[in-house]
């Protein structure tokens, strides 16, 4: 897809560009959400700073020992799969609220995911009293505050989502965890979906 490609060129960007407009030209407007975009100074900024994220990932990889190719592909599938579901931002009641948000969350992935960013907390928690049941976070202060999540060798990222008290950030397919002081509650991915009682390791 053109816009995917045109990320990876934005830390070139035409000096001319104004700072309002997106990494893409909004004369080749492919979807109703590139429209929006280029009609919406808030989002052609948030457009601007997901693609200098994707530039900043593709460098990332650019510096790994192996694995380099099959890195670039799994992240071009999914910034692909994430321009999709941007683009269905059309089918809702707030379209720029949607395509805000789904900006926003695409930040947070990006800088969790490649760690793009020192992170301003790292915490590691025993889950069920077992020291070799743990799981490790690394928060991150996007602007929708972003996680990472460690367990055993699989990893994923996260958003902060409203609750009634403490903090609770969600990942993928269900994966979660509800921070309370120094005590957590941490659930498995869909479809084990397995909560633990966690404490901050000391």
């Amino acid at each position: 897809m053109r816009h995917v490609f045109i990320l990876c060129a934005v830390a070139a960007a035409s000096p001319g560009m104004s700072e309002t407009s997106p990494s893409f030209d909004c004369a080749k407007a492919e979807s109703s959400s590139e429209t929006l975009i280029c009609e919406n100074a808030e989002l052609s900024r948030l457009d601007i700073r997901v693609a200098a994220r994707y530039a900043a990932a593709v460098e990332t990889i650019e510096r790994m020992d192996s694995g380099v190719s099959d890195a670039k592909q799994n992240l071009l599938a999914m910034q692909r799969g994430w321009i999709k579901g941007r683009d269905e931002c059309w089918k809702v009641e707030d379209p720029i609220g949607c395509i805000r948000d789904a900006y926003l969350r695409r930040e947070g992935e990006l800088v969790a995911e490649w760690l793009l960013e020192e992170p301003t907390n790292v915490v590691f928690w025993t889950c069920d009293g077992n020291p070799a049941n743990e799981v490790v976070t690394y928060f991150f202060d996007t602007e929708a505050p972003s996680v990472r999540f460690e367990r055993g060798d699989s990893i994923d990222m996260g958003q902060i989502v409203r609750t009634a008290s403490g903090s609770k950030y969600e990942g993928s397919f269900g994966r979660s965890i509800w921070i309370k002081g120094d005590e957590a509650t941490y659930t498995e991915p869909d479809p084990n979906g397995q909560s633990y009682t966690c404490a901050r390791a000391e």
